[in-house]
Formats: structure tokens, C-alpha cells, sequence
């Protein structure tokens, strides 16, 4: 019961963390931040991550141990079986909403996991991993109340205490491995790229598309760069008119891509894509 108290409190850290990123990636861009403040989400999240599921984590395998040394039986176990199904009630009806959101944006042929490890807002599917866990260690620490009651052993609590705490380091590296990449400046969706190469190709004085790259600026924000051929025989107002088309188009489609920046260069063999 008290790593699942640990289990809580890490709870309601990870949602004062993930509101402080919140409000602090909206702040607009400024002179020393000119892409504006969208990753400051991923650092609070890799915070989430780092801080609150380690030291939880550390806390309730600690705890675990010590009681395991000198294990005591079980008492007010009614008590426990109340607060562990309130906790199960509150903790499902915050999975579901997290749940809910991840579905809705799950493109077609996709997984529930590949949303999980492909979505570029941690405000969701850190959520969603946190109350997956807390679900799973409630349920672990039920068994382990359970067990030694029906065993007449005082070593499954303590045994559920460090199984929870291995649930929490384990939540904690995938956290913090999907929110580092956030924030050290990954790709933006394979789907959104496609999408993004299509409507390069579709242009008629396009010849070829070299190398396109994108990078998440946030959930919400995306930049684009992108080396394109055109033809040769344009001239700079049509060249010009052609990249404000390309760049129109591309916000009509994909409105997460706020900063476009198209090379009118020659390409060379490095560039060129199949």
C-alpha cells in the first residue's frame, strides 16, 4: 500500500510537471527563441520521467526490501481492498480519456503502440502510460494483500512493493526514451513526410525533391526543409509564385508545419531521392 501511495503522489507530480510544460510551451516566439517555446514540453516531460518515476520508483523497491527483511502481516486489509478499488475507479476514468485521445488521432493501419511511440505530444501518452501502470500495480498490489492472506504469508505484500517499483522504472525509461528524442529533435510522422513529398512531386515546374527534413517543435509545430529542382527554364516570378504555392498548399494540408524552407538549388548525387 505504500509504494501504490508512491505510486500516487508520482501521479500528481507528473500532472503539476506536465502543466507547468504545457503553460510554458505556449509562451510566443521572442528574439532569443525564434522558433517559439514548444519543447519546453518535452523537457518538463522528460522531467516526469527522470525525477518523479525514478525517485518513486527507487522509493517503493527501498521500501520493498526493508519490509521483506522484516515482513509483518497484513491488518486492515479491508481497509486496503477500499482504497485500492476507489483508486482502480478514479485511475480507469483518467486511462480512459488518455485512451480515448490516443484513438482518435491513430491514423489508419496504425496501432494503439505505434501511436504511443509515434505521438509528438507527451501531455498524452505520458498520461496514458502512467495510469496504464498505475492500473497494473494496483492490481499487483491486490494480489499481493490477497496472497498473503490466503497463504498466510507475510512476503507477498512486500514482494508486490518491489514489483511495482520495477513496473515504475520500467514506465520511466520509456518515458524518458520517447521524450528525449522529442527534445533532442526528432522527425516529425512518416505519414505527415510522405504527404509533404507528394505535394513537392505534384507541382509541375518541380523536377526533383532532394533531401527533405523535418523536425518537431512541439506538438503542434513542425519544421520543414526540403532541397528541390526546379525547372529552368522559370524565371523569379515564376519561381516564386511555384514556392508560395508548394508552401500554401503544404500549410492547407498539414497546418503543423508552421516554418517551411524550400532550396531552390541544383541537386546534386548525395540529394536525390528514389
Amino acid at each position: 500500500m505504500l509504494a501504490e501511495a508512491f505510486h500516487s503522489t508520482v501521479d500528481t507530480g507528473n500532472e503539476i510537471l506536465l502543466l507547468v510544460g504545457l503553460k510554458r510551451s505556449e509562451r510566443p516566439p521572442s528574439a532569443l527563441h525564434p522558433f517559439g517555446h514548444g519543447k519546453a514540453l518535452y523537457f518538463y516531460s522528460l522531467l516526469v520521467a527522470v525525477y518523479t518515476f525514478g525517485i518513486g520508483g527507487g522509493l517503493a523497491v527501498y521500501h520493498g526490501i526493508s519490509v521483506l527483511r522484516h515482513s509483518e502481516p497484513v491488518i486492515h486489509s479491508s481497509w486496503n481492498y477500499a482504497v485500492l478499488a476507489f483508486s482502480a475507479a478514479f485511475d480507469f476514468y483518467s486511462w480512459r480519456i488518455s485512451y480515448l485521445e490516443l484513438r482518435a488521432q491513430k491514423k489508419r493501419g496504425e496501432s494503439l503502440w505505434d501511436e504511443v511511440v509515434g505521438s509528438k505530444d507527451p501531455a498524452i501518452f505520458t498520461v496514458f502510460l502512467e495510469d496504464s501502470a498505475s492500473l497494473i500495480g494496483i492490481l499487483v498490489a491486490f494480489c499481493g494483500i490477497l496472497l498473503g492472506q490466503i497463504c498466510n504469508r507475510p512476503y507477498f505484500d512486500p514482494a508486490a512493493s518491489i514489483l511495482i517499483g520495477i513496473l515504475l522504472f520500467g514506465t520511466a525509461v520509456l518515458l524518458g526514451r520517447e521524450s528525449g528524442a522529442l527534445l533532442v529533435g526528432e522527425r516529425t510522422r512518416s505519414a505527415t513526410i510522405r504527404k509533404v513529398k507528394r505535394i513537392l512531386r505534384d507541382e509541375p515546374s518541380v523536377e526533383e525533391v532532394g533531401d527533405l527534413l523535418t523536425m518537431q517543435l512541439g506538438p503542434e509545430q513542425v519544421l520543414l526543409t526540403a532541397d528541390v529542382r526546379f525547372q529552368r527554364e522559370l524565371d523569379v516570378e515564376h519561381l516564386e509564385k511555384a514556392i508560395s504555392n508548394i508552401e500554401s498548399r503544404i500549410r492547407s494540408e498539414e497546418p503543423r508545419i508552421s516554418q517551411i524552407f524550400l532550396q531552390p538549388n541544383p541537386l546534386d548525387s548525395r540529394s536525390k531521392s528514389a
